[in-house]
C-alpha cells in the first residue's frame, strides 16, 4: 500500500466536467474522458512541508491522483493529456477491479503492471522534491535490474527503451526462423539473431 504523512492526505473527488473543462482537449479524448473515467480523486499533495523535506525551486508540489476506471484498457493519452497540460509533477494510481497500476509523465508516459492494490508500494525518498520527483520516476518507469544503475534518469531510460526494441526484434526473428524453409536464409535469420543478442548482452 502506498502510506504518506496524514498531512499530505487531501481526498479531495475532483468532478470529471470541473476537471476536464479546464483542459484543452480534442473531441475524441473528452469523448474517452467520460466512457473510461468513472472518477478522479486528488488523494495526496505533497510537497516540502508535508513530508518535512528541504525546499526546493525546481519541484515544490507533486499531486497524486487516484483514478477509478471503467474499463482496464483505458485510452493512455487521457493520462498524458493531464500531466503535460497541468503545472505540477502527477502520479496517476489506475483502479479497476481490485487492481491497480502506477502511472507517470516523463516526456511520455510510463506505467505499471496491474497488480492487487495490497501489493503496491510507492516510496517519498530524498532531502527534497526534486530527488523524490526521480525516485518516483525509477520506481515506475525504469524496469531494469538494479544493478544497472550507471547514469541519470534520462540515460537509464534510453537504455531500457533500448533493451526493449532489441527483445522485440529478437522475438521476431526468431518466430521467422523457426518457420523459415530454406536453409541459407534460415542461416542469415541466425546470423541477425546473433547479432542482436550480442548487442542486447553488450548493454544489459
Amino acid at each position: 500500500m502506498i502510506s504518506f504523512p496524514s498531512s499530505a492526505r487531501v481526498h479531495r473527488i475532483l468532478p470529471k466536467e470541473a476537471f476536464y473543462k479546464h483542459l484543452n482537449l480534442s473531441g475524441e479524448i473528452k469523448g474517452k474522458f467520460i466512457s473510461d473515467i468513472q472518477r478522479v480523486t486528488l488523494e495526496y499533495s505533497l510537497t516540502a512541508q508535508t513530508l518535512n523535506l528541504e525546499l526546493c525551486e525546481a519541484v515544490d508540489e507533486i499531486l497524486l491522483l487516484i483514478v477509478e476506471l471503467k474499463k482496464r484498457d483505458a485510452d493512455p493519452r487521457l493520462f498524458e493529456v493531464i500531466a503535460r497540460q497541468n503545472p505540477h509533477r502527477m502520479i496517476f494510481l489506475l483502479r479497476h477491479s481490485g487492481q491497480v497500476r502506477l502511472a507517470i509523465y516523463y516526456s511520455k508516459l510510463y506505467q505499471t503492471q496491474w497488480q492487487p492494490e495490497e501489493t503496491l508500494t510507492l516510496q517519498a525518498r530524498g532531502i527534497n522534491l526534486a530527488v523524490v520527483w526521480e525516485g518516483f520516476i525509477e520506481q515506475i518507469a525504469l524496469q531494469i535490474k538494479p544493478t544497472q544503475t550507471l547514469g541519470n534518469i534520462d540515460m537509464r531510460l534510453r537504455r531500457q527503451e533500448t533493451q526493449q526494441s532489441l527483445k522485440k526484434k529478437i522475438e521476431r526473428i526468431e518466430r521467422q526462423t523457426r518457420a523459415e524453409k530454406q536453409p541459407k536464409r534460415k542461416f542469415e535469420l541466425y546470423q541477425q539473431l546473433l547479432e542482436l543478442k550480442k548487442e542486447l548482452e553488450d548493454i544489459t
